[in-house]
């Protein structure tokens, strides 16, 4: 029975193992502990790939779900928290793919057509980023997350996606471009 020492904050290493092996062992304690400890940093992850807040929530379940699922191949070679990373983003890849929606090319001159809300008043503010990364177009959002939050190589996204390299880059480098411009207009509102 999975015994918890205190904050679930720092575990070590070896209390990693303990609260993945009482998970995967289903005691309902450690699942939830596990659930409580990681949820605001996943809903944050699921905020930044989705473009609202109904299907982040779906995404954070079903993120769960898998961790849940695979809780049992958690070896203690990294950080639990890596590990549980790895699996929303890669359920968030899976989620973007069966919608259909994921790295449509987009010309630059569609992108003229964005409304920036007013609610976008201060591109310093945490919400606001995340708010102005939900406008992005999918394809766009996608590839600024992975390689810009989840810190992977355009070989790794082009990889992971099935995509070419090149369409990483070019794609980075119009949503940043994209993000720039809703950061500009967002300010000129002000």
């Amino acid at each position: 029975m999975f015994k918890p020492v205190g904050d679930l904050r720092n575990l070590s290493p070896d209390a990693e193992i303990a609260l993945a092996k009482a998970c995967c062992q289903g005691e309902r304690e450690a699942q939830f502990r596990l659930f409580e400890q990681y949820k605001r940093t996943m809903f944050g992850i699921c905020l930044r790939f989705m473009d609202n807040r109904l299907d982040a929530e779906d995404l954070l379940q079903e993120g769960f779900v898998n961790v849940f699922k695979d809780i049992c191949k958690f070896s203690g070679k990294g950080s639990l928290e890596g590990w549980i990373r790895t699996i929303f983003t890669r359920t968030a890849i899976d989620q973007l793919k069966y919608k259909q929606k994921i790295l449509k090319t987009i010309e630059l001159q569609d992108t003229e057509l964005l409304v920036v809300d007013h609610e976008l008043t201060d591109p310093n503010d945490p919400e606001q980023v995340i708010l102005m990364l939900q406008k992005l177009p999918t394809g766009f959002r996608t590839i600024l997350n992975l390689y810009v939050l989840e810190d992977m190589s355009h070989h790794q996204i082009a990889k992971e996606l099935g995509i070419a390299e090149s369409t990483s880059r070019s794609q980075l480098t119009r949503a940043k471009d994209f993000l720039k411009k809703m950061m500009l207009k967002s300010m000129l509102l002000v």
